[in-house]
Parts: structure tokens; C-alpha cells; sequence
């Protein structure tokens, strides 16, 4: 996926999302695996409130690709802010 489209895929409903995915995607993606790069993808296509629940540790996602761009996210956190 193009990088103005990743872009806009990661602008949510929720402000709370944007502020996490949009640091993500300008700082870490870049360097990411391919793998990974395509499981993000794939998160882009998971509900908001999902994803919320996924990054406030109160869930974690069924989908062993999921989870793991998930702890990704998780764990860079620190380094996006």
C-alpha cells in the first residue's frame, strides 16, 4: 500500500487511534519487516473500538498477525513520543 493511502487508512474515528498510529506509521513503519508491514495492513481493517481495546491492553487480538503487530505497537510506544 502507497504511503498517502497508509496515511489516510490510519486517520480513525477516534482521536485517541490517530495520535497512536499516525507517530507509528511516520517513525516506525519505515523500518518494519515486510511481514510486519503487511500485518499492520491488515490491522487497518479492524474495528476502532477493537483496536482501542487492543492498545489500552484490555484485549488482545484472536489473530496470532495481529497480536504480534500489536505488541509491536505496544512496545514503540515509547520511542514514537
Amino acid at each position: 500500500m502507497e504511503r498517502n493511502r497508509l496515511f489516510w487508512a490510519s486517520r480513525r474515528g477516534m482521536l485517541e487511534l490517530d495520535l497512536i498510529l499516525l507517530p507509528f506509521l511516520e517513525k516506525i513503519y519505515p523500518g518494519l519487516e515486510e511481514e510486519d508491514k503487511v500485518r499492520y495492513q491488515k490491522l487497518l481493517d479492524c474495528e476502532d473500538q477493537e483496536m482501542f481495546a487492543w492498545f489500552l491492553r484490555r484485549e488482545d487480538p484472536q489473530d496470532a498477525d495481529l497480536l504480534k503487530i500489536v505488541q509491536v505497537i505496544r512496545d514503540t510506544r515509547k520511542q514514537v513520543f
